[in-house]
């Protein structure tokens, strides 16, 4: 396979790109009243462009069809962020490749890279839900089918070139293009990678960045992912490319203050999701250990940077995203979290890879 002209850069770890990513968690006023879909549609636009202000790198904004979500069209969402801000990188975490259209979301995200003067990205998964199948008419049998072939036409439309393409999922394609084309050649993107080390390979075989999602347990588990990552794209005699994380957290003034603030959103998230998959309830215990030694980054500025910091380290990234939004947790501690991650966090986090 021949390696496109554009590729995204691998950075040195005190330049490392760090970001922020919700999915529109559906929340609560402080009287625990629900908000509505449109009122937090709202307030992440508000977020993005909080994020924007205080210098946070990025914004992705998860794609989902349920009713604990307000966020199933991300590129419309991040336009209204895009109009409000001047500089912070708009992305999906994720777009659902396999229940949707490799054409439209090139057409969708290279739209977006042109309303936002190039500050488009996509992150490509299959997602962690499935209600976008049978909303849109897709067979949950064919699932890996779905995701194997649309991700092979959606390489094939990033280099921008006419496209000729044959699958089973989809009309075939005869030396079409596909517009808008973006300014610079090429749309910035990701592969979603949960922790399969197929997914892995795949994503190296395409000449993507990986973007690793940590949701449980320590990450140096993934480890052997990135070194894996790594090794295929020489196997494939492609140049280095970028490895990044998607984790859950939340910054607050102390450690004490963060957890008990983020706990009980954590629970009912978790545990609203533990019931449809069988998993039993989220324990006090089992958040704090998550916090101190797995996947949770939650905590003050300073323990939160230098768990960052660790990880980067560890793994050698180039993109770090926290997933701020925490179940039904209140809009006002979602804004501080966010004010608190771009004027200390990402500073120390520098400061402390420099």
């Amino acid at each position: 396979m021949s390696q496109p002209a554009a590729v995204q850069t691998v950075l040195p770890p005190h330049q490392v790109q760090l970001g922020l990513d919700t999915f529109g968690d559906m929340t609560v006023d402080e009287d625990g009243t629900p908000r509505t879909f449109g009122q937090v549609l709202r307030e992440v636009v508000e977020q993005g462009a909080l994020a924007d202000e205080v210098g946070v790198d990025a914004i992705g904004l998860g794609e989902h069809h349920r009713d604990d979500f307000a966020i199933s069209a991300p590129e419309i969402v991040l336009a209204a962020i895009a109009s409000r801000t001047e500089r912070i990188l708009l992305g999906t975490a994720v777009t659902v490749l396999s229940s949707d259209d490799p054409v439209r979301v090139q057409e969708k995200m290279a739209t977006l890279d042109g309303v936002s003067n190039g500050r488009a990205e996509v992150t490509l998964g299959r997602g962690s839900f499935t209600e976008s199948f049978p909303l849109f008419g897709f067979d949950l049998a064919d699932y890996e089918r779905l995701f194997s072939e649309k991700l092979d036409l959606f390489a094939h439309l990033r280099t921008e070139e006419p496209v000729t393409w044959e699958g089973t999922v989809r009309g075939p394609l005869r030396e079409m293009h596909v517009y808008p084309k973006t300014d610079s050649g090429m749309l910035r993107a990701w592969i979603g990678v949960g922790g399969s080390p197929e997914s892995v390979v795949r994503a190296a075989r395409y000449g993507i960045p990986m973007m690793l999602a940590i949701i449980g347990g320590e990450p140096g588990r993934f480890v052997p992912f990135a070194d894996l990552y790594r090794r295929a794209l020489q196997e494939f005699e492609l140049p280095e490319l970028p490895v990044g994380v998607h984790a859950p957290g939340f910054v607050a003034a102390t450690d004490e203050v963060a957890r008990e603030l983020m706990f009980p959103h954590f629970k009912a998230n978790r545990d609203r999701i533990g019931a449809e998959r069988g998993w039993p309830p989220t324990s006090r215990a089992q958040f704090d250990a998550e916090v101190e030694h797995g996947a949770v980054f939650a905590g003050s500025p300073e323990t939160v940077a230098r768990k960052i910091a660790d990880t980067v380290r560890m793994l050698g990234l180039s993109r770090f995203d926290l997933k701020y939004s925490n179940g039904p947790m209140p809009h006002r501690y979602s804004l501080e979290a966010i004010r608190l991650y771009g004027t200390e966090v990402i500073p120390r986090v520098r400061e402390l890879l420099s």
